[in-house]
């Protein structure tokens, strides 16, 4: 009798070894990590991502990988260059796997020890020494004999208990009343923990050696990655400039190690940006900071201002400038790092062994050319509205666009030829002088080859005048859809004055609502129309009274006018500039 006891101990005390070693006996799970080698990066903070390296393939002759990329739908592409194990396929989806991590608590550090010999101590303050056998846990195999299937893996459920063999047996002691754990040996003070992981595995055919390296790779589009360029422009004699471009990089998406990166000039299209890879499981972008969303979602106008749009900014800025055609990409004068080659409508700059880690920025110098400048004034004269439309203006109204009127600028800018080969994007410029700031504006997008303007100050020294009259009108003068209209004739008069010591250039432009019929100086009449894009009507459009409700004939018989004249005024002297035009009214 006192022998079958016995034999039952054991035999339970065997069971328990078993069932407390078995739980560990699985080593800590590997999982593959390729590095970045080439890296493209967007203004507007998307990336195109090259991951390539070589990694161990398991049991399976298969790639698994920790790193789930939240790519844009169509742009994750992995491959294998092993020419024995081409790609077969890629699959995505929640594992449990087991890492080793340090003991931070009571239970993961006898967890951590299993078979080790201790010293416990319970709450009652009673003492005993055992011999640790094990945690009782139930495995997810069981677990999913036992409740609702779910998608995807479950983990291991542990026990409160822990069982320790002392010379009396195998005792199940609560873990919330053990207060201290004496080892009579240095413990293990790290532990296998079990997570649930989102893998990549990458499926390669079966072959000998299984369990070897492969070279594998993969390259996906996504946003946490923001190059915001900037450019310092120092004016030098003899009508010469130098241009720098730095680039501050924000990495908010992946390590970079020693990778080639790309910065890209221009307006690509990502149709399906807003749209996630279906194999970017429980993956979002939220945690991005407010650099890399849109301004209506982070309240900020950071990305509206150095997006890589070109709008129509080359037009806004002058009128008469267009974009041209691509360049060849030839670079100027350039400094390390070196400047890449042109591509249809983008342009790229290449950073050679850039290192930046996830959640770091920096600042690095891009370029720097020499390119010609041509020092001029520039004034430009808004429209104004029909004397008969002022009449249904509230006095506040009358009083704004009046005070408008009287206060016209003559502004001082640097117009930059970019002659430097490359096109220059839109970014905040810094304008220097002997060491000196002189200004800070905009550099908008110019292709190489063509010319930007960038604002100095107002020239206060260049007074400008000017006034508008009307010299008479002509009853009857058109009739249309049975109903006759009077012909209102008005003049104008811009003078400007020169009191520099040296002779200037000065362009001036003024808009009017209305036909042209003369104007002096040779100026350049042209009349936009309006149906042609109204960002290309010039100053003034957009003011308040343009959201008058026109009269209905108003756009049938009249148009709009552009008057331009480039001048030179001496030193010391002044220039009147002379117009005259018309419009109909009912």
């Amino acid at each position: 009798m006192l022998l079958t006891a016995m034999t039952s101990r054991l035999r339970f005390i065997a069971l328990v070894l078993a069932a407390g070693t078995a739980s560990i006996a699985s080593a800590a799970t590997k999982l593959a990590s390729l590095p970045v080698r080439e890296v493209t990066i967007f203004k507007d903070g998307h990336a195109f991502v090259l991951h390539e390296g070589e990694a161990e393939r398991d049991a399976d002759g298969n790639v698994r990988l920790g790193e789930l990329p939240a790519a844009v739908i169509g742009t994750f592409w992995p491959f294998s260059t092993d020419p024995n194990r081409p790609l077969q396929g890629v699959a995505v989806g929640r594992e449990r796997i087991t890492l080793e991590r340090t003991a931070l608590s009571v239970q993961e550090l006898l967890w951590a020890n299993i078979g080790a010999r201790v010293v416990i101590r319970e709450s009652d303050e009673r003492s005993f020494a055992a011999t640790i056998v094990g945690i009782p846990r139930r495995t997810p195999e069981e677990l999913s004999k036992t409740t609702v299937r779910t998608n995807g893996p479950a983990l291991s459920q542990p026990g409160e208990i822990i069982l320790l063999k002392t010379d009396d047996g195998v005792r199940a002691v609560g873990i919330s009343t053990i207060t201290d754990v004496t080892f009579v040996d240095p413990p293990r003070q790290t532990c296998e923990v079990e997570e649930l992981r989102d893998v990549l595995t990458l499926r390669l055919p079966e072959g000998p050696g299984d369990g070897g390296p492969s070279r594998v790779g993969m390259t996906y589009l996504q946003k946490g990655l923001r190059w915001i360029p900037q450019y310092r422009v120092t004016l030098l004699e003899n009508g010469r400039a130098r241009v720098d471009l730095q680039a501050t990089l924000l990495n908010e998406l992946v390590d970079l190690d020693g990778v080639t990166t790309h910065l890209v000039i221009g307006v690509p299209t990502f149709e399906f940006e807003a749209t996630l890879d279906p194999l970017a499981v429980n993956q979002t972008l939220d945690h991005l900071s407010a650099y890399f969303r849109k301004a209506h979602e982070a309240g900020v106008n950071v990305n509206t201002h150095f997006s890589n749009a070109i709008m129509l900014q080359s037009q806004v800025a002058r009128m008469n400038e267009y974009r041209t055609q691509p360049t060849t990409g030839v670079a100027g004068d350039s400094v390390n790092p070196a400047v890449g080659a042109g591509d249809d409508d983008l342009f790229v700059f290449t950073l050679e062994d850039l290192t930046l880690r996830r959640g770091e920025r920096m600042v690095v110098s891009v370029g720097s050319w020499e390119v010609t400048y041509e020092d001029l004034y520039r004034l430009k004269l808004p429209f104004s509205p029909p004397q008969e439309l002022r009449r249904h203006f509230e006095s506040q109204r009358q009083a704004e666009l009046a005070q408008l009127q009287t206060q016209p600028k003559v502004m001082h800018v640097a117009r930059l030829k970019n002659t430097s080969g490359v096109p220059f994007t839109t970014a905040p410029a810094l304008l220097m002088e002997e060491g000196r700031i002189l200004a800070q504006g905009m550099m908008t997008y110019t292709s190489a080859g063509s010319t930007v303007d960038l604002d100095i100050t107002a020239a206060v020294n260049v007074p400008v005048a000017f006034e508008d009259s009307e010299t008479g009108r002509v009853p009857d003068a058109v009739r249309w859809q049975n109903t006759n209209y009077q012909r209102i004739n008005l003049e104008g008069r811009i003078a400007l004055s020169n009191y520099h010591d040296r002779p200037i250039r000065v362009e001036v432009e003024r808009m009017l609502v209305g036909s042209a019929d003369e104007a002096s100086d040779e100026a350049d009449i042209s009349r936009p129309g309006w149906h042609t894009d109204q960002q290309n009507w010039g100053a003034g459009y957009g003011s308040y009274w343009w959201s008058y409700s026109w009269p209905h004939w108003w756009h049938h018989l009249n148009s709009i006018s552009r008057l331009r004249w480039t001048i030179e005024i001496p030193a010391g002297e002044r220039k009147d500039l002379t117009y005259t035009w018309h419009y109909f009214w009912g």
